[in-house]
């Protein structure tokens, strides 16, 4: 669901451009994409791996947790983990 403001900016991007300009998602000014590709594949390896001691399986919550732990990134949520990992698996030759 989105809002109205939402499908008048994309009906004016189409309008001025075309549909691939319209679908582009030009993400937040100012701010700096925390998933780069090192990032990313240390996720993926982390994930790819065994869960801690005591776990059958790893969480989004625990990756989130060891990725900070591990000193990948200062800081990130079990729902920014989902996404990346959702982006990952939904990417095209995948």
């Amino acid at each position: 669901m989105c809002s109205p403001s939402t499908v008048l900016h994309i009906r004016h991007r189409y309008v001025k451009g075309s549909l691939a300009l319209a679908l582009e998602d030009k993400g937040w000014p100012g701010a700096k994409p925390k998933l780069t590709g090192e990032i990313e594949a240390k996720l993926i390896m982390l994930a790819c791996s065994e869960p801690p001691k005591g776990h059958a399986r790893w969480t989004l919550r625990l990756l989130a947790n060891q990725m900070v732990e591990l000193g990948y990134v200062t800081d990130v949520s079990h729902v920014t983990v989902r996404e990346w990992l959702k982006k990952t698996n939904s990417s095209p030759g995948r």
